[in-house]
């Protein structure tokens, strides 16, 4: 009974086994009614998970079929053969072949096929009593190929060649153990073996995992390809002389995710010729490879099956997040605003100047120049007074000294900020835009044409400013509630909304005041984002469930109508997240007010679409983030985005690197040429007109860097040493006979003179005059 336990056990994982235990107590109930003599043994098919074999004194043999757990226990047996040969000692399961069974008895072996009432021809007997090894091919069994005599006092139960490599302590006495398949082993934490041990009362899981770095790599060398989970041929194909392989599957573990990825088979159809090759069958390269390299599968093979399974890998999951040096930092900032509206950012930055409103009456802003970070002083600073509460703020992408605001009584007012920052308070702006009725939600610039504005407003418009004229040029209709966000398109042609009645537009300002259209938008409404990705092919939103859990959506801007295409789910938390894309690399970068984790994707036209990446965590919450110009990274440290980060009391900024190992080159393909996005493309009265630009591109490239493109091919690295180097033991005595000649190597020759035998000797002159100090010293003292 108990080794019954255990053989079935194994056909489950280790976190299954509680519902195991008492799963087995029933079957154990249950086939007690149906086996009238002793159970000598049992097998598990290889190619059937729930289909046990089992063998008893009464040569009986018996299939049973499991059924899933949860499920009640049948006590049915599904096949049963009967044996003429005695009482029945072993039975095995065939590795290749489905439904072929060879039963072992006091008398000789037969060969079953289970879909038979009787077994095959060739049944051999052995009237041997001597211990021995005989090799026998089961298709001629005329005579056994060869035999190993043994002496009396050796039980050959197994023979091999091994090496000690570990070994397991237990606290009760083993009764049995049995080895778990492969495919139930956690990859992630490289767990290459795993073992039940049967004791008096209990199935105790033993894992063996090998000490590598924790990370999200897989780790190839650990895990060679292994036999597949389907029979390759029957039982009849078998007999008549077919030769196959079970075919191979590749371990792969993608996050926490196992997958088993089927490769070609290497087959041989034709029949047996001599018995030494149905001793030793072929196998696939891929499979002995590993064996003799260090366990390495076939980089082939493997690389184009979990490739075409999983689809392309990302080259930025590994990117890092990290803030820069505290001489960077601006701190010791006081009285920052923390109840601006969920439709604004909190706070704007451009590549000079950051832009904090502040809690203080009279909707005042501070402006805090990067180039001048250290600490604050107590006293006031020079602000921005904007006369009411600040509602969202932005500064003008073409413009560093250009700050625009958006206030609670509907108005928008444009300030410029002097040379060098702000040295006394401002009052009065340079323009003021007037025309919405109500409370300004937000505000956009466009991203081609200079001084064109966008808003939208608690009256549910949607209005563009030309803020040369300070003309209000035109006036978007068609929402129903409260608009959550704008984003322009990257060509600059087309504007998309989300709002709060759940749906997500897209406008021609140019054409008409109507969406040109309209598709469901977030099932939440609590707020939402959204920006143009993959060159303006897609819409990603970030908005809320039903549930109100953040979310992700993907929507396709040829039919928004259709909904969705993908979703990605984040967290729980009542902050929307606030979307920053990088077209050059397609990476969009997420946070929330409050937020201390930064979410990182990369996004791809095709399925998966999300390919979540390391994330970057900060010990205390953050007001957001504000992204810079291409220009800010340092990308000879290969820094593919550059942030302003607002803390509670300080600004920081941060820097999101990809880790690379050859740096002295220039990683073009992690910066291509990009959109100098910072200078004008054309002037708001000629993109009112029709006219479409795009912005000229530059090269990040410094002249003294040579593309790592270009650059010369290294040889390969093997990662890891060979399992036969971590394998050999040395003797004590080995052991003890190198630390005796690194001893005498330390001690050096013992021939080399001392060093006291190398100094100088002194003159007979020396010794006089130092005779005669200290006599007059020592008389000196007796006269005192």
């Amino acid at each position: 009974t108990l080794d019954l336990a255990l053989k079935i056990a194994v056909g489950f994982d280790s976190k299954h086994m509680p519902t195991c235990v008492s799963y087995l107590h029933e079957f154990f109930v249950m086939i007690s009614f149906f086996l009238s003599d002793q159970v000598t043994d049992l097998d598990f098919s290889p190619f059937d998970d729930y289909l046990l074999a089992t063998c008893s004194s009464d040569e009986t043999v018996k299939l049973w079929r499991l059924c899933e757990l949860g499920q009640e226990q049948s006590a049915s047996v599904e096949v049963s053969l009967k044996s003429s040969e005695g009482r029945l000692e072993l039975l095995l399961f065939h590795p290749t072949a489905s439904g072929l069974l060879a039963v072992a008895s006091a008398r000789g072996i037969q060969v079953w096929d289970t879909s038979r009432d009787k077994a095959l021809a060739g049944t051999f007997k052995s009237l041997h009593r001597q211990q021995e090894v005989r090799l026998w091919d089961s298709r001629k069994l005329n005579s056994s190929v060869s035999s190993v005599s043994l002496e009396a006092a050796v039980q050959p139960f197994l023979l091999c060649l091994c090496f000690a490599v570990s070994h397991c302590l237990s606290d009760a006495s083993t009764r049995g153990i049995a080895l778990v398949p492969k495919h139930v082993l956690n990859v992630g934490c490289c767990e290459v073996l795993r073992v039940l041990q049967l004791t008096e009362n209990f199935i105790i899981p033993i894992s063996y995992q090998v000490p590598r770095k924790a990370g999200q790599d897989f780790h190839a060398d650990l895990y060679p390809d292994t036999l597949g989970h389907t029979p390759a041929v029957t039982a009849e194909e078998w007999w008549q002389g077919a030769n196959k392989q079970v075919q191979v599957v590749v371990l792969f573990c993608s996050t926490l995710k196992l997958f088993l990825v089927q490769l070609e088979p290497s087959t041989s159809s034709s029949p047996l010729s001599t018995p030494s090759s149905s001793a030793a069958p072929s196998r696939s390269p891929s499979s002995t490879s590993g064996l003799s390299s260090g366990f390495l599968p076939s980089p082939s093979q493997s690389s184009r099956a979990i490739q075409s399974m999983l689809g392309p890998s990302s080259k930025f999951r590994h990117i890092q997040g990290t803030v820069l040096h505290r001489a960077t930092h601006i701190t010791n900032l006081r009285g920052m605003s923390l109840t601006t509206p969920g439709e604004c950012d909190g706070f704007c930055a451009n590549a000079q100047r950051v832009a904090v409103p502040l809690a203080i009456a009279g909707g005042q802003i501070a402006v805090l120049e990067l180039s001048q970070p250290g600490k604050l002083p107590d006293t006031a600073l020079p602000t921005i007074q904007n006369s009411v509460n600040v509602a969202d703020l932005c500064w003008d992408p073409f413009d560093f000294h250009k700050l625009v605001v958006a206030g609670d009584d509907a108005k928008i007012r444009v300030w410029m900020v002097p040379e060098g920052g702000l040295l006394e308070t401002l009052t009065e702006p340079r323009c003021i835009l007037q025309g919405h009725t109500e409370k300004i939600y937000s505000i956009k610039f466009h991203p081609h044409a200079s001084g064109l504005l966008v808003s939208s407003s608690y009256d549910m418009t949607v209005r563009l400013w030309d803020l040369d004229t300070g003309n209000e040029v035109r006036k978007l209709s068609g929402h129903q509630d409260q608009i959550f966000g704008m984003a322009w398109s990257p060509n600059g042609k087309f504007l998309a909304t989300v709002c709060k009645d759940g749906k997500v537009r897209l406008y021609d300002p140019r054409k008409s005041a109507e969406p040109i259209q309209e598709g469901p938008g977030p099932e939440g409404h609590r707020g939402g984002r959204l920006v143009w990705v993959c060159n303006g092919q897609y819409l990603l939103v970030s908005g809320f469930d039903c549930r109100s859990e953040r979310q992700l959506y993907l929507y396709s801007c040829e039919s928004l109508a259709s909904g969705a295409v993908a979703t990605a789910p984040t967290d729980v938390s009542p902050s929307t997240l606030i979307p920053f894309y990088d077209s050059d690399t397609s990476v969009l970068i997420l946070t929330g007010k409050g937020d201390t984790r930064v979410y990182i994707f990369e996004i791809m036209s095709e399925a998966p679409y999300f390919t979540e990446c390391s994330s970057f965590h900060s010990s205390e919450p953050h007001k957001g983030l504000c992204f810079l110009t291409k220009t800010e990274c340092d990308v000879r440290d290969v820094e593919i985005a550059r942030a302003i980060r607002l803390g509670k009391t300080t600004i920081e900024p941060v820097a999101f690197k990809v880790p690379r190992v050859r740096k002295e080159f220039f990683q073009d393909d992690v910066f291509p040429e990009t959109a100098v996005w910072w200078e004008p493309a054309l002037t708001a009265s000629a993109w009112l007109l029709g006219t479409d630009a795009q912005h000229r591109k530059i090269s990040l490239k410094p002249k003294d860097m040579t593309p790592v493109s270009l650059a010369p091919k290294e040889a390969p690295v093997r990662k890891y040493l060979p399992s036969s180097v971590y394998l050999e033991e040395k003797t004590d005595e080995q052991k003890k006979e190198e630390l005796l000649s690194a001893m005498v190597a330390k001690l050096g020759n013992r021939e080399d003179p001392l060093p006291q035998e190398l100094f100088e000797g002194v003159d007979e002159d020396e010794w006089v005059r130092l005779e005669l100090y200290l006599c007059l010293k020592f008389w000196n003292l007796n006269t005192a």
